[in-house]
């Protein structure tokens, strides 16, 4: 195995490169332990590489109790998983976040992981709020089983351009066509890019809105109402075929105290279900004034709220849900991206410079004052014609004085999205971060254990480590078996949670 300092995490190459490679890999006298560093990272597609040492020191006499260094390994380092969140980036890693999520977004529903059961019992919704409409795209509908036709027009009207408004089309699920523009220069482009870019402080202002709505609506100021509800939530961004995101949220309401505590009487689903419209209806947000004129964005008209059920069985009930069914759904939509609407998964834009092209006052040496990543080309991108308009916008935007703080140019490949896809208020439930905690104190337990150390919670000992980054990814013929592990390990966990379930 070739030392990592350098490498960058290479692809799994075709041919005899890769083949030649997984020959020199499974034949290597450090393979068993390779193969055992990759297993514990679940297969990860593009782990750390990290070089260095620790010690388990005895506080009480400053002995050394254990020592571990990377040196010892095969290849000099030691390999950790990447935890990215994205499927399209690393399945192994994003299969665990989705997990994490799912026990996340499932304690703050039913209780556990340190949150009472009683939040239960308290009033919540799981509400879709969508984006409006910057032009007709072709879409899928459904009808009791059966696909109606996309954009049925009668007349067979046209645009301003000589475009047909209508689509006959029965689209499979999988069209290329769906999420696309009927007419591409009829679409508002700006107009979508800019409520992109805005759409976090949207969220956050409806927010807003809905303790000030919930405070009028039951004849309290926004201070009593501190000391008497206190509004939690969990939400992610999922990306349309049409490139434009929605959110889906969770929103609970609480007592002063938080999940351990009930709401009042008053504050019950149906004043929730009635701010929540109110508050979506109210939200609003202007762009930054310029040439191009000032845009108010807004909610789009589609929007649906549905009542989350305490029952665990029943997925759904006369438009409602189980806490369950949500936690799911959350889960599988906080590791999709942005490419599934057409476009690519990685930063398009020149990482010196920021898109800018220049650095200071002086055009950016890495980039030659284009801005964007060296031998790319917006027009050579392998994504959709829509997504490419999309990105293209983004950039033209981008290069306004007035945009600037929007910094569209880095977020193109997102196609002008910068917030957060998956967000939780403070006491909605546990955070991952304590999750993640406590799975490696579990793991460092079962280690401590077998070699006969104090365990984490004894305090008696004290871990002092020294790491520095020494690269990332894999050789190709290393790809091509870090994936056949990883599908051995995603396999073996599916056994064991369909046995669990039985």
């Amino acid at each position: 195995m070739s030392d990592k300092e350098e490498h960058d995490g290479a692809s799994h190459g075709t041919g005899p490169e890769w083949m030649r490679d997984l020959i020199d890999l499974v034949n290597h006298p450090g393979y068993a332990r390779w193969r055992q560093m990759v297993a514990a990272t679940g297969g990860c597609r593009n782990p750390v590489h990290l070089r260095g040492q620790s010690d388990i020191v005895d506080l009480a006499t400053g002995e050394v109790l254990y020592s571990y260094d990377s040196a010892g390994e095969p290849s000099g380092h030691l390999l950790t998983a990447c935890g990215n969140r994205r499927a399209s980036v690393c399945p192994a890693c994003s299969q665990l976040y989705q997990a994490d999520t799912f026990q996340l977004i499932r304690a703050g529903l039913s209780g556990g992981k340190g949150i009472s059961a009683e939040v239960a019992t308290h009033p919540r919704v799981f509400v879709t709020l969508t984006a409006p409409s910057f032009g007709p795209v072709h879409t899928r509908r459904e009808h009791e089983g059966a696909v109606r036709l996309c954009r049925p027009r009668r007349g067979g009207s046209c645009c301003e351009h000589d475009q047909p408004m209508a689509c006959r089309a029965r689209h499979e699920a999988m069209d290329p066509l769906l999420g696309q523009p009927i007419c591409p220069e009829c679409y508002d482009y700006v107009g979508a890019v800019l409520w992109q870019a805005h759409a976090g402080v949207l969220w956050h202002r409806f927010t807003l809105e809905l303790r000030r709505v919930m405070a009028s609506m039951s004849g309290h100021t926004r201070d009593q109402m501190r000391g008497l509800v206190r509004l939690s939530f969990a939400k992610v961004a999922e990306y349309q075929r049409r490139g434009l995101v929605h959110y889906h949220a969770i929103i609970r309401l609480d007592g002063p105290d938080g999940p351990a505590s009930p709401p009042p009487d008053w504050a019950d689903l149906e004043l929730l279900e009635r701010a929540v419209t109110q508050a979506a209806a109210r939200a609003r947000v202007t762009t930054p004034p310029g040439p191009l004129g000032q845009r108010e964005v807004r909610w789009g008209d589609q929007l649906d709220i549905r009542p989350i059920l305490a029952s665990a069985d029943t997925h759904h009930l006369d438009h409602q849900l189980s806490d369950q069914a949500v936690a799911a759904y959350v889960a599988k939509y906080a590791t999709k991206g942005a490419e599934a609407s057409g476009t690519v998964d990685h930063r398009i834009c020149c990482q010196v410079c920021a898109g800018k092209g220049r650095v200071q006052l002086v055009p950016c040496e890495r980039c030659r004052g284009s801005g964007l990543k060296p031998g790319l080309l917006l027009d050579a991108l392998p994504v959709t014609d829509h997504a490419r308009r999309m990105i293209r916008t983004c950039w033209d935007l981008g290069g306004r004085p007035e945009y600037a703080g929007l910094r569209l140019r880095a977020w193109a490949h997102m196609l002008g999205f910068r917030g957060h896809f998956s967000t939780k208020s403070r006491q909605f439930a546990v955070t991952l971060g304590e999750l993640r905690r406590a799975r490696a104190d579990h793991r460092a337990d079962q280690a401590r254990e077998r070699e006969g150390l104090p365990l984490l919670g004894a305090n008696s000992t004290l871990v002092v480590g020294h790491w520095r980054f020494a690269g990332t990814g894999h050789t190709p013929g290393e790809a091509v078996m870090a994936e056949h592990i990883r599908q051995r390990v995603a396999m073996a966990r599916k056994i064991s949670a369909e046995r669990d379930g039985e």
